[in-house]
């Protein structure tokens, strides 16, 4: 079997969000198709000074390449996909290396003008939508780009899906609590509007305390690291799935809405065109809370146009089958 390292930073695969939930995929898949993921992060990380200047995570990354090098190395590795900017000077060390961004330079996000550098020595990537390929491209000339979705999981989206279960006055949304995520909007939201039931699922159990300084309204559920499984019986019974991020680059969970007929309220920004279904509807700050009561006043429970555009475009079979070129052409 051919052996692919898979470069995170300690945290991501502690946590059962976007990342990891990559990660176990990859593996998964990859497996499949012949191919041994290895995953390899670095002991130690910065994660607890994050947002002070000078120790952001990819300049944390930097005093960690021994750490990492030393794991390749003792694995026999040759090839390398790197989640985050910090690692892209693996390939001095790794030639074939491969950026598949958690991450992108956006205004929208912290740290961007910080990411920049990293990015700026890029020379081959992997990402999950056309609007991060064009980017790559206009922004950094980076012109080797494929384009694989993160497939969500088909069996679950099967097992799950019962439209009698769904809960007609129930919107959910999942994201972190970070500035991008605007965790306050929906807070907002569920306030102005008592006789709705909002869901709001975090990835990791850190968000749990940092959740402790808003005053949450008695008609918001916080849940917290919940599986797969559980994430999708709960959108299953959700009516509505709200995402109001400024800036994704995974948009994972919208995909995942997709699959299970939600009806879709999500940003206009173009990083979210792909999706576009007939009831995916984009809006921004000015209307968000209107379009969310219109989506669920609708006299439709769910989608079957969201779901079947999903099974077409981002399910694991697609994942699987764009896995399997790109490995064609990076490993022979």
């Amino acid at each position: 079997m051919k052996k692919v390292g898979l470069v995170m930073r300690k945290i991501q695969f502690s946590e059962a969000q976007g990342p990891r939930v990559f990660a176990e995929r990859l593996r998964t898949l990859a497996a499949e198709l012949g191919v041994e993921i290895i995953f390899i992060s670095p002991e130690r990380h910065v994660s607890g000074h994050d947002w002070i200047p000078g120790y952001e995570h990819e300049k944390g990354d930097l005093v960690n390449y021994d750490i990492v090098l030393d794991q390749i190395h003792a694995q026999g590795i040759e090839h390398v996909i790197f989640t985050v900017s910090g690692f892209t000077y693996l390939k001095m060390f790794i030639p074939k290396s491969v950026l598949f961004p958690h991450s992108f330079p956006d205004p929208a996000l912290t740290g961007y003008e910080m990411m920049k550098p990293f990015y700026s020595i890029v020379d081959k990537a992997v990402v999950q939508t056309e609007f991060l390929k064009k980017q790559l491209d206009s922004v950094f000339g980076v012109t080797d780009v494929d384009v694989i979705p993160i497939g969500f999981s088909e069996e679950l989206a099967h097992r799950y899906f019962d439209p009698a279960a769904i809960v007609h006055n129930r919107v959910l949304w999942i994201g972190r609590d970070e500035e991008n995520r605007r965790p306050d909007l929906v807070l907002e939201y569920a306030r102005r509007n008592p006789d709705q039931e909002v869901y709001m699922v975090f990835g990791g159990e850190r968000y749990r305390e940092s959740m402790k300084k808003y005053d949450i309204p008695g008609n918001v559920k916080l849940q917290f690291a919940l599986s797969q499984a559980e994430i999708f019986q709960l959108m299953n019974s959700a009516k509505v799935y709200w995402s109001c991020s400024r800036f994704d680059t995974f948009a994972m969970p919208l995909t995942e809405a997709l699959a299970m007929g939600k009806i879709v309220v999500k940003p206009e920004h173009p990083c979210y065109d792909h999706i576009s279904s007939r009831h995916a509807f984009a809006g921004n700050e000015q209307n968000w809370f209107e379009l969310v009561n219109m989506a669920l006043a609708s006299p439709l429970s769910h989608s079957m146009d969201n779901r079947e555009y999903a099974f077409e475009k981002f399910s694991s079979s697609v994942m699987k089958e764009g896995y399997r070129q790109f490995f064609d052409g990076w490993l022979n």
